[in-house]
């Protein structure tokens, strides 16, 4: 099993390095920025800003910043559609939509190059991306809360995707 993850509008630095250790320690091959998630080496910012996003990604990556191939597209949808030509399953993680069908996590059948597109932490994945998704899947849940932090989420569906 193949996985690439993206990352689309996440808000908080801490989610991105919590979701990058997550995807270092499940062996991701890849993992793309995108949208105004925030970057880690960000080469567009002021020194001082990069410094300070790149402390707050490393306080919950813990080094698998550096460990793991890492880069950003100002074009998501065209490079969901290049991996979609290359066969690989574009899988959104979301809840609560009514706009596509939504199977469970444990119900949906993945093929052996998966790329999990996550969204941003409040109002989930972008409208925009929807095309270009060929399966969404939500993860079931039995308390009263509607969801889960998206790293918590990524960690899940990773793990519920990889079928360990």
């Amino acid at each position: 099993m193949e996985m690439i993850l993206v990352l689309h509008n996440i808000r908080s630095a801490y989610n991105v390095g919590a979701i990058l250790r997550t995807a270092e320690g499940f062996g991701a091959s890849r993992v793309i920025l995108s949208g105004y998630t925030p970057r880690v080496h960000d080469s567009s910012l002021l020194p001082h800003l990069r410094e300070k996003l790149d402390r707050e990604i490393h306080k919950t990556a813990l080094g698998a910043e550096e460990m793991l191939d890492i880069y950003s597209s100002g074009d998501i949808i065209s490079e969901l559609g290049k991996l979609r030509e290359e066969g690989w399953q574009v899988v959104g993680l979301e809840n609560n939509i009514t706009e596509r069908p939504l199977l469970n996590l444990s119900e949906a059948k993945f093929s052996d190059r998966v790329v999990l597109v996550l969204g941003e932490e409040v109002n989930g994945i972008d409208y925009s991306l929807y095309d270009m998704i060929d399966l969404f899947v939500e993860i079931p849940m039995r308390g009263n809360k509607e969801s889960f932090n998206v790293s918590v989420a990524a960690g899940i569906a990773m793990y519920g995707i990889m079928d360990l």
